[in-house]
C-alpha cells in the first residue's frame, strides 16, 4: 500500500470545483446535497426501449459557452468538458499563481471517452464511407481533460491521469498529495471527470446486475444496485508553505491518505471488506488519527446488495465500538454513481461538512438492513461538531482509496 503522512509536511486545500447532476458550482451542488435534490431521472440522450434500466443521473442544464471557449468545445467529449468547467471553478476559487513549472496536475478518471467511443464505432460502421475525424483518438483519451487544463492556465509542472475504476478521483488526490510531500511541486490541480452514458455500459452493467431499476438506496435493505452517474470535480492541493506565502484561503486539510489493492477478483471485494479495512487504517496511521478520533465518514455506498455490506463490515472491523456513534452518509442516492469525478465531488463535500457543521445525508433510505448497521443519516442532513472527515472509494479490480479531511487550525 501507498500512503502520505502529515509527518512528511501539511497538504490543504485551497481551491474547489463542481459539475454534478444535482448542481453545477460547488454551492450548488452542496445546496441540493442538503435539500435532498433527486439526481436521477429518465435517461434522455438515447432511447432506453431495448435495455432494462430507464434512468440515468445526469449533468442537467449544462451550458459550455459558460466555462469553455467555443472552438474548444469540439474538441473535448462530455467527460472533458465537465473536468474544464470544474476546474475553472476550483483554480479561480484559489486564485492559483506561482512558477508554472512547479504548477501540476492529477487526473482520474474510470472510462475516459467511452461513450464517444462507442458512437463514433456505430456511426462508423452505419456510413458508406470509412473514414474517420484526425480529432476522434485525441478526443477521447483520458489524460487530454488535464492537457486542456494545463494549456489553458500554463500548468508545466507534474502531469499524470490514473484509471483505477472507481476509486480514481480519490487516488488522483492521494497522488498530487504525493508529489507535493516529494517537492516535485508546489501546488496541483486535481481532476475527475465522468460521462459514460452509453446504451453500450448500460447493458453491460445491467448484465451484471449491479444497476438500480429506479432511485438509488444505498445501505437499504431493498437496495437493488446503482445508478449510472455523471460530471466533473476538482480541488487544488498545496503545499502549507506555498499557500501561506501567497496568503491563500485554506479550506481543509489533508491530513493521511492511501491506497491498495484486495488482490482477490475483478469485481468481488475481500470476504469481510478486510481490503478496504486495510486501506483506512494505514490511512488512519499516516494521518495520526486514532479510530475513536473521526467524526464522520463519507462511504462508498452504491446500493449494491454486497458491495454495500462488505463495505459495512469493513467500518466495523476499523471503528469497532466506536461505530455506533460515527455517521457513514452515502451520496450516491442523490448523484448516482459519478465514477472517476466521484471521489473528488465527495470530498469536496467531506470539507464543506466540516467548515459548516453539517452531514449530507443518505437519501431514499426506508428499510434497515443487518447486514448495514450503521448511522447513514437518513435522507435529512443533521448538524454535528465534525473536525476529521474520512472518504473512502473501493472500485473494481480490488481499488481501495481511502482519504483523511480534517480542519485546518
Amino acid at each position: 500500500m501507498s500512503c502520505i503522512s502529515r509527518a512528511k509536511s501539511r497538504v490543504v486545500v485551497t481551491g474547489m470545483g463542481a459539475v454534478t447532476p444535482i448542481g453545477i458550482g460547488v454551492p450548488s451542488y452542496w445546496e441540493h446535497l442538503l435539500d435532498g435534490t433527486e439526481g436521477t431521472g429518465p435517461v434522455t440522450r438515447f432511447d432506453t426501449a431495448d435495455l432494462p434500466v430507464h434512468v440515468m443521473a445526469e449533468v442537467k442544464g449544462f451550458d459550455p459557452d459558460r466555462y469553455i471557449p467555443h472552438k474548444l468545445q469540439g474538441k473535448m467529449p462530455l467527460f472533458t468538458q465537465y473536468t474544464y468547467a470544474a476546474a475553472e471553478e476550483a483554480i479561480t476559487d484559489a486564485a492559483l499563481q506561482g512558477d508554472p513549472h512547479r504548477l501540476g496536475l492529477v487526473m482520474g478518471t474510470a472510462m475516459n471517452g467511452v461513450a464517444d467511443i462507442a458512437e463514433t464505432q456505430r456511426a462508423f460502421e452505419a456510413g458508406g464511407s470509412k473514414r474517420a475525424s484526425p480529432s476522434f483518438v485525441p478526443r477521447v483519451l483520458g489524460n487530454m481533460a488535464a492537457c486542456q487544463v494545463a494549456i489553458a492556465h500554463d500548468l508545466q509542472g507534474p502531469s499524470f491521469t490514473l484509471n483505477t475504476a472507481c476509486s480514481s478521483g480519490d487516488d488522483a488526490i492521494t497522488l498530487a498529495a504525493m508529489l507535493l510531500q516529494s517537492g516535485a511541486a508546489d501546488a496541483m490541480v486535481v481532476l475527475g471527470g465522468e460521462s459514460i452514458n452509453c446504451p453500450l455500459v448500460m447493458a453491460s452493467l445491467a448484465s451484471a446486475r449491479v444497476l438500480a431499476s429506479g432511485a438509488g438506496r444505498p445501505f437499504d435493505k431493498e437496495r437493488d444496485g446503482f445508478v449510472i452517474g455523471e460530471g466533473g470535480g476538482a480541488l487544488v492541493l498545496e503545499t502549507e508553505e506555498h499557500a501561506k506565502a501567497r496568503g491563500a484561503r485554506i479550506y481543509a486539510e489533508l491530513l493521511g491518505a492511501a491506497n491498495g489493492n484486495d488482490a482477490f477478483h475483478m469485481t468481488t471485494p475481500r470476504p469481510g471488506g478486510e481490503g478496504g479495512a486495510a486501506c483506512v487504517r494505514l490511512a488512519l496511521e499516516a494521518a495520526g488519527v486514532r479510530p475513536e478520533e473521526v467524526d464522520y465518514v463519507n462511504g462508498h455506498g452504491t446500493g449494491t446488495q454486497k458491495g454495500d455490506a462488505l463495505e459495512c463490515a469493513a467500518f466495523h472491523a476499523v471503528f469497532g465500538e466506536h461505530a455506533s456513534r460515527i455517521p457513514m452518509s452515502s451520496l450516491k442516492g442523490a448523484t448516482g454513481h459519478m465514477m472517476g469525478a466521484g471521489g473528488i465531488t465527495e470530498s469536496i463535500a467531506c470539507i464543506l461538512a466540516i467548515r459548516e457543521g453539517i452531514l449530507p445525508p443518505t437519501l431514499h433510505y426506508a428499510n434497515p438492513d443487518p447486514d448495514c448497521a450503521i448511522d447513514c443519516v437518513p435522507n435529512v442532513p443533521r448538524k454535528a461538531e465534525i473536525r476529521i472527515a474520512v472518504n473512502n472509494a473501493f472500485g473494481f479490480g480490488g481499488q481501495n482509496a481511502s482519504l483523511i479531511f480534517g480542519r485546518y487550525d
